[in-house]
């Protein structure tokens, strides 16, 4: 198990070294585990505590390889963190890594156990007490979001096109209090037409054409830019004239009443400022930080934009994360987001049954359904295809 490697703090670095150091020659532990182990208990330990790092990393491999033991690094960290904060003795941490070592060697599934059968009973079960409805996102009442069977659906049907899609945006340390600053990106990525900064609109049938006012005070706050707008007005309507005091003049193709009508909606809906895909912008002050919610999604354009922590921003529909950060991190999102919709149900399944289902969904180097069209359509055998619900044409 291999960690990306994340760029380290002057700290972190230093204890890197000293860590290198102090292993013995004979241990061989990759780096990116070592990054991993670093980075992880920084988070969890005091300052006071975080000192002996170096010296618990190096004592705690020695008695793992002395043992020939083999530990995922999460178990590694957690042997590390209770060394540091009860203090053991050598032979207490010795006698810790054995019982840990015991209870990891009894929760291995036995040879030939139907794990597959055991997860779709674990995930579908539950899924027939969820309900039907989509809920506000929580914290936020103007977001709607689907949650419950709906969701679930969604994401086991790995659908390209979800109902509704969302982004959560948090920004960099320097950034994540500065509200002038996320501001001024949610009004750049929010969708913004002319209708929401108009101040007056009249259809004039007798001179056959639409008069918009635009309300200075509206674009200010918005911090839109009048020139901007006006240039997306002319890019779409030919025929328009534009007065010094904010006045619009549009004249349709053809003088009918049909066609000011229609040209009327256009012109109202006409977007003048956002990024494609986002509609609805949110922000929401944290416990610490301003966050974004939006009601749509592009990950790789706000990805682009400065300031935003790209460790930490997610968008929900698992299709985007797939070409935008790859098959790792779409694996990472099916499993969070099958969890996170049965947790919000209030239903409690093993996170085993659900990260076996997103291997199986993704096993092949892209995102599959479980389904006629995805993995089940495409087993060997023609009666088990024909068996499940219906054969695949």
């Amino acid at each position: 198990m291999t960690f990306i490697k994340e760029k380290l703090t002057y700290n972190e670095l230093n204890t890197l070294i000293l860590v290198e150091n102090e292993l013995a020659d004979n241990i061989e532990y990759p780096k990116d585990n070592t990054i991993y182990l670093i980075k992880t208990l920084e988070e969890e330990l005091s300052i006071e505590e975080y000192n002996y790092v170096p010296e618990a990393i190096s004592k705690v491999l020695d008695v793992i390889v002395k043992n020939e033991i083999k530990f995922p690094p999460s178990y590694i960290k957690d042997l590390i963190r209770v060394y540091i904060k009860r203090e053991l003795t050598d032979d207490e941490l010795n006698e810790l890594v054995l019982k840990v070592d015991e209870a990891y060697e009894r929760a291995y599934i036995e040879a030939g156990e139907a794990v597959g059968t055991v997860a779709a009973q674990s995930v579908g079960e539950p899924g027939t007490q969820m309900t039907m409805r989509t809920f506000h996102y929580a914290g936020v009442a103007e977001l709607n979001v689907t949650l419950g069977l709906p969701r679930l659906i969604e994401i086991v049907d790995a659908r390209k096109k979800i109902s509704t899609p969302t982004m959560d945006i948090y920004f960099e340390e320097e950034y994540k209090n500065d509200e002038e600053f996320v501001r001024k990106l949610a009004n750049k990525i929010g969708k913004s037409t002319i209708n929401d900064i108009l101040s007056d609109f009249n259809l004039d049938y007798g001179g056959m054409q639409v008069i918009v006012t635009l309300d200075e005070r509206k674009i200010q706050d918005r911090r839109l830019d009048y020139d901007s707008i006006i240039a997306q007005v002319e890019k779409i309507f030919k025929k328009v004239e534009i007065e010094d005091d904010y006045k619009l003049t549009f004249r349709p193709r053809n003088p009918t009443i049909r066609e000011i009508r229609l040209l009327a909606d256009k012109v109202r809906d006409l977007q003048i400022s956002g990024t494609k895909g986002i509609g609805k912008v949110i922000i929401r002050k944290g416990d610490d930080e301003w966050i974004i919610h939006t009601e749509g999604s592009n990950l790789k354009a706000i990805f682009n934009e400065e300031g935003i922590d790209k460790a930490r921003s997610t968008t929900n529909d698992i299709h985007e994360i797939e070409t935008v950060l790859g098959i790792e991190a779409a694996r990472n999102a099916i499993v969070y987001e099958l969890n996170r919709t049965l947790s919000d149900q209030g239903l409690t399944v093993d996170i085993r049954h659900i990260m076996l289902v997103a291997d199986m969904m993704t096993s092949e180097g892209v995102v599959k359904s479980i389904g006629r069209h995805g993995i089940s359509g495409e087993k060997s055998s023609v009666l088990a295809r024909a068996a499940f619900e219906e054969t695949g044409k």
